[in-house]
Parts: C-alpha cells; sequence; structure tokens
C-alpha cells in the first residue's frame, strides 16, 4: 500500500507520523552509542563510569585550586611573619 499523495508530497496521518519519528530517533541513538562503542549489556555500567571518572576528575581540580590558594596564603603570612621578625629585630641586632 502506498501513501497518498497531494501535490507531490505525502499525506499520512499525524500519529503514524510520530511514530516513524520515534523509531527513526530510536535507531539513530543506538547507532550513536554503538558507534562511540557505548552498547551492547554492558553500556549503563559503562557510562556509570564515566561519569563517576568525570567526577573524580572534577573533584582532583577543585582540591588543586584549594591547595593551590593555601599555599599562596601562607607563603603571604610568612613573608609576612618574617618581615615583622626582621622588623622587631627578634633574630639578632643589627644596625
Amino acid at each position: 500500500m502506498t501513501p497518498p499523495r497531494y501535490e507531490g508530497f505525502v499525506r499520512m496521518p499525524d500519529a503514524e507520523f510520530e511514530a516513524m519519528l520515534a523509531r527513526a530517533a530510536e535507531k539513530g541513538a543506538k547507532r550513536a552509542l554503538a558507534d562511540v562503542g557505548l552498547d551492547g549489556e554492558e553500556a549503563a555500567l559503562d557510562i556509570r563510569d564515566l561519569r563517576s571518572l568525570l567526577d573524580c576528575i572534577r573533584l582532583v581540580r577543585r582540591t588543586a585550586m584549594q591547595t593551590a590558594v593555601r599555599m599562596i596564603t601562607t607563603g603571604v603570612m610568612l613573608a609576612l611573619l618574617a618581615g615583622i621578625a626582621l622588623k622587631l629585630k627578634i633574630f639578632g641586632g643589627g644596625p
């Protein structure tokens, strides 16, 4: 059975068209996942592992930034304390 045509266009009911679109989208999504190697029985586990890995990378990045800020702050505090100690001549006499 061929679908009816109207002025060169194929006419079909909306429900049938939406069902066809849904099937095409599902096939396209499955093909895209297969192309990147995320198909099969363990695909959900692989995706969970990838998300966990991304969470770990974000945690490492955040921790590295916090560590850098702490080191800079500690360096500034040590420099201030050294300056105060020199100014008050705590470590020995000077001129």
